[in-house]
């Protein structure tokens, strides 16, 4: 699998799937689901639905995309994240950082 996007332009809001895992080796394809786009004109989702792994290289994307969709203004949901990825996101405090649905 790999990672999928989609746009909903007339809503302004994009949606992100993540893979299993959401690693460095997601580091090209994920900046590029977001590069062709203004992200701090959009309700960005990213769905961690399938991610069972998430490493700190992942979580370095999420704060470069939060800051390029206006940092603390930036309107981010994490989406369905696993027990395991919650309590990733706990430790780190991003869910400080993050706006979370399930």
């Amino acid at each position: 699998m790999s990672i999928t996007s989609k746009i909903a332009e007339h809503e302004k809001k994009m949606t992100i799937v993540l893979d299993d895992r959401f690693d460095f080796s997601y580091h090209g394809e994920f900046r590029d689901t977001y590069r062709s786009v203004d992200p701090d004109q959009l309700e960005i989702t990213i769905d961690f639905k399938n991610t069972e792994y998430i490493d700190s290289a992942a979580l370095g994307m999420l704060l470069v995309l939060r800051e390029r969709a206006g940092g603390n203004k930036a309107n981010i949901i994490l989406k369905s994240c696993r027990s395991s990825v919650q309590q990733i996101m706990e430790i780190t405090r991003f869910d400080k950082l993050f706006k979370f649905s399930t």
